[in-house]
């Protein structure tokens, strides 16, 4: 064979192999992503609660604009037996790790409109199930004012009619995942509730519908790292040429004990990158 004939094939086999490990990723890695990542977050929060820091608002309490990422509530709807942190933002990369709160909104618990959104399939799912709540389920938060419970009004689909305005004083929460076949998202769902328990202060936004980033938005992307998956596949060419200039010097097995955990380490970083391109809901 000759050295082109090698590179054309090498090429080929890493491609295969970058679709297989994609789909890796997203069926059996993300959740296991989403598992250690509600462990984090979970100790985080609830250390937060006992110190009585968690916030209260879009900033900390040094008034400090909130990472993407941060906890900010827990979750909990018994009849469906779901129980996540809530993270701060509802891009691609947040919803990797727990349901994201969309920043525009306030925080469950408090007078307005809280949304949540959640992935369906991927990252652990966990919000597949919201589609079976039916009016008069419960749904409990805690935050840093407290807990706060939910009653459901009813599911959305799209094209049915808005609820009306909540009046002063009212709370409701909106929790919104993709609808459709799993990893096939075809459109947005949404759960509405209403507060039926005390109604908490709001606490100051920044963030406002109009300034809310795209990435944010129901079934968006998160291209912010693109730039680490572009160097991660230049990587991966680099390597790859590498090894098959090195075979014909070095040989087979030494080439693979070389490079083969250098492709599978860049590999995995590729494919991560490539799964926050995938929509915040699926």
């Amino acid at each position: 064979m000759t050295p082109n004939q090698r590179l054309v094939r090498g090429f080929a086999t890493l491609g295969a192999a970058l679709l297989i490990g994609f789909a890796a990723n997203v069926l059996v890695l993300s959740h296991l992503h989403h598992l250690i990542g509600q462990q984090v977050s979970t100790n985080t929060f609830r250390e937060q609660l006992a110190d009585a820091t968690a916030p209260v608002s879009e900033g900390d309490v040094h008034s400090v604009l909130l990472p993407d990422g941060a906890p900010v509530s827990l979750l909990s709807i018994p009849s469906i037996d779901l129980k996540e942190v809530v993270l701060e933002g509802s891009s691609s990369g947040v919803t990797a790790n727990g349901p994201g709160h969309r920043r525009d909104t306030v925080l469950p618990g408090q007078a307005g409109t809280s949304i949540l959104l959640g992935r369906s399939a991927a990252y652990g799912g966990p919000f597949s199930r919201i589609q079976q709540l039916t009016p008069g389920a419960t749904i409990v938060t805690v935050t840093g004012q407290g807990t706060s419970n939910y009653r459901v009004i009813g599911v959305r689909y799209a094209g049915d009619p808005d609820l009306p305005t909540l009046k002063a004083g009212q709370g409701r929460l909106t929790l919104e995942t993709a609808r459709g076949l799993p990893y096939v998202p075809s459109g947005v769902v949404r759960v509405d509730a209403q507060l039926v328990s005390t109604v908490r202060d709001a606490g100051f936004r920044q963030t406002t519908p109009q300034t809310l980033p795209l990435a944010d938005r129901e079934l968006a992307s998160d291209p912010s790292t693109a730039w680490i998956l572009v160097f991660a596949l230049q990587a991966l060419l680099a390597a790859e040429l590498l090894a098959v200039r090195a075979l014909d010097r070095f040989g087979a097995q030494r080439v693979w004990i070389v490079f083969l955990p250098v492709l599978l380490a860049v590999g995995v970083i590729a494919t991560d990158q490539a799964a926050r391109l995938l929509p915040n809901l699926l």
